[in-house]
């Protein structure tokens, strides 16, 4: 009996009933056939062995898809739980769960010895075995009833513990290859065989299921590419991002430090604090130059105020609360409310609109501690945000001109971005037709402006949808950092009003905005994105001033108060070392000048200058060096180091 096959083109093949997804592929084209990797058998993705068995469309998964790259390293998560067994015994591991994530794969594994990155070589080893074997890796369909006693068999009780949570209406498939099964949904490869380039990378511990409450686990992660100049590329891009871990870096340069005292809360050293007031003076100025007035909101409020706000209700899980006098009290996780207190303490015109308030604001949220990651992922942190109560007929200048405003900073620090517009989610609050009209206006203010963007369903804020800007660092990786919101919702559940033309009373609408978001982690993002080589304006020492010997201190403390007397952050170093030791000592801090002062400078009155990157650049005047990084400083120019060294 003949089947039809319909293609993503349209066009119709006819097979005998029964043919295998592969051979589909192989009678298409035998160069398909050696590139695919699944199927999509009428939306569902399939083993190229699984058989056609009714009419159907069908499309090749091929290798470098993204769907593709997946299947590829969830077949090598496989291979690595097989080495695994093979070198320490089937029954000392205890096989958990081996997914797919960004980049690559891992498994989790219970085992009594301790794994350490030491260990990865050998694995790899008996991996490349697997792999020479060209095991063909085959699904078959069980039972629960006889996936349960295939896995008491072979001792697994975490697997047992999969299949005990799985619907009762569950598909049950396990996949074989050698003497290794595992239960999986797949699809996987052909054979092992077909795995060209891996690599093991690290070792972690990990909970059963993510949660703390379970055993530790060892967790193995690793990746994999189909070709091994891709693979050498990405081992490149792993070494570049160790050495800006901002971690390492914030270390190194002093900007920041972390203490048990207070998990997940950065301490802001010397050098840090002054990256970190330069970048809200830089904001601040542009807020004062568009007409928005700075406020301070409390970081602590009454619990009836979040539950007013809708806080309580969607986000509850996520803050900090004490009690104050038999009262409840909660930290702010987000600075809106504060803001809606400060509208309503008067009344105001149609006239007055836009009201524009900004505000550095601390504020607290509850993360699990193995979420936190140096500054990317904090419990406390400093958001830049400001909330614009406009007139409904504002809505598209403001949010245009808020566009402006995050186009222009991200310009100045060389970011790249994309654009995400994110809908209702489930856990949403406010009436269906409030959140079609914010969801028109956010669009029409997109299309209005010609930038380019992706529909983000069901991510919006629990009070509206919004924009969101996701800049790509020097390493072309993404971070979400800015956002405007548009919120029908905070005016009125606070009774916010204005008056308008007619003497009536009207409700205003709130634009949430923040351009770095997070001012702790923009920190991190743009220590890792100039791998601490920060451009002079934000530079914490902008000038290293070197005297050669003890001779030339004197002339070197009136060269540092020129600088500072013109604005300039200007350190010294007296050590009595050699000036090769004080440039190198000087080049690992990243400093953007050096000063270097002997004999001919105390003469003529000048410095011999050096610059990041640029090397040496001769005998300057003072005068002359103070004019060219005054503007500089000005300009903001860029120095972003390259994508790799």
């Amino acid at each position: 009996m003949e089947i039809k096959v319909t293609l993503p083109d349209g066009a119709i093949r006819r097979y005998p009933q029964g043919t295998t997804i592969g051979q589909a592929a192989e009678f298409i084209s035998t160069g398909l056939n050696k590139q695919a990797v699944a199927g999509l058998l009428n939306g569902k993705l399939a083993d190229l062995s699984e058989p056609i068995d009714k009419d159907s469309l069908l499309r090749l998964v091929m290798l470098d898809s993204t769907e593709g790259l997946e299947i590829y390293r969830h077949s090598a998560a496989h291979i690595m739980a097989q080495a695994i067994k093979r070198i320490y015994g089937a029954q000392a591991v205890k096989l958990g769960i081996g997914p797919v994530i960004e980049d690559g794969f891992y498994y989790d594994i219970d085992i009594e010895k301790p794994l350490t990155d030491g260990d990865l070589a050998a694995i790899e080893q008996e991996m490349e075995n697997v792999i020479k074997e060209d095991l063909p890796i085959v699904r078959r369909v069980v039972s629960r009833d006889e996936a349960v006693r295939i896995f008491e068999e072979l001792k697994e009780p975490l697997k047992l513990e999969l299949i005990a949570d799985l619907p009762q209406d569950a598909v049950i498939s396990i996949y074989d290859q050698g003497e290794f099964s595992d239960l999986c949904r797949g699809p996987h490869l052909p054979s092992t065989g077909r795995i060209k380039a891996f690599k093991l990378l690290s070792v972690a511990g990990a909970y059963w299921r993510g949660d703390s409450s379970n055993k530790m686990l060892q967790r193995i992660y690793g990746t994999a590419f189909s070709k091994k100049s891709q693979l050498d590329e990405h081992l490149l891009f792993l070494e570049e991002a160790k050495k800006r871990d901002h971690r390492k870096l914030g270390k190194e340069l002093e900007l920041f430090m972390f203490s048990e005292e207070a998990p997940g809360m950065p301490f802001y050293l010397p050098n840090g604090m002054t990256i970190r007031n330069e970048l809200e003076n830089f904001a601040r100025e542009l807020q004062r130059q568009r007409e928005y007035h700075e406020v301070r909101t409390p970081l602590m409020m009454n619990n009836r105020l979040w539950e007013q706000s809708g806080h309580w209700d969607h986000y509850k899980d996520n803050m900090y609360f004490t009690n104050v006098d038999e009262i409840k009290y909660a930290l702010k996780p987000m600075n809106c409310p504060g803001h809606m207190l400060i509208y309503k303490n008067n009344l105001h015109s149609y006239r007055e609109l836009p009201i524009r308030l900004a505000e550095f604001g601390q504020v607290h949220r509850h993360e699990l501690s193995g979420a936190l990651g140096g500054m990317m992922r904090v419990r406390t942190f400093c958001q830049d945000d400001a909330h614009l109560f406009v007139l409904p007929v504002q809505i598209e200048e403001e949010i245009g001109r808020v566009i402006e405003m995050i186009d222009h900073i991200y310009q100045v620090f060389g970011f790249q971005y994309t654009v995400e517009l994110s809908t209702r989610p489930e856990d949403s609050m406010g009436s269906e037709e409030l959140w079609n009209k914010a969801e028109q206006a956010l669009r029409q203010c997109l299309e209005a402006s010609g930038i380019p963007y992706r529909l983000n369903e069901g991510d919006g804020a629990f009070y509206g949808p919004k924009i969101d800007f996701h800049i790509l660092d020097a390493l072309k990786r993404s971070w979400q950092c800015g956002t405007i919101q548009l919120d029908f919702q905070m005016p009125e559940k606070f009774d916010l009003s204005y008056i308008g033309e007619d003497s009536q009373k009207h409700r205003p609408v709130v634009i949430h905005r923040a351009v770095y978001g997070s001012l702790d982690r923009f920190m991190g993002i743009i220590t890792e994105h100039y791998a601490g080589a920060f451009p002079l304006w934000l530079a914490p020492v902008q000038a290293k001033i070197l005297p050669v010997s003890e001779k030339f201190n004197g002339y070197a403390f009136e060269v540092k108060k020129s600088l500072e007397d013109a604005g300039i952050r200007a350190g010294m170093d007296l050590r009595d070392e050699k000036l090769g030791y004080k440039i190198r000592e000087a080049q690992l801090q990243r400093t953007p000048y050096m000063l270097i002062l002997g004999e001919n400078e105390l003469a003529s009155g000048n410095v011999s200058v050096r610059k990041r990157g640029e090397g040496d650049l001769g005998s300057r005047s003072l005068a002359e060096l103070i004019g060219q990084m005054t503007e500089e400083i000005r300009a903001k120019r860029q120095d972003t180091p390259p994508l790799l060294n």
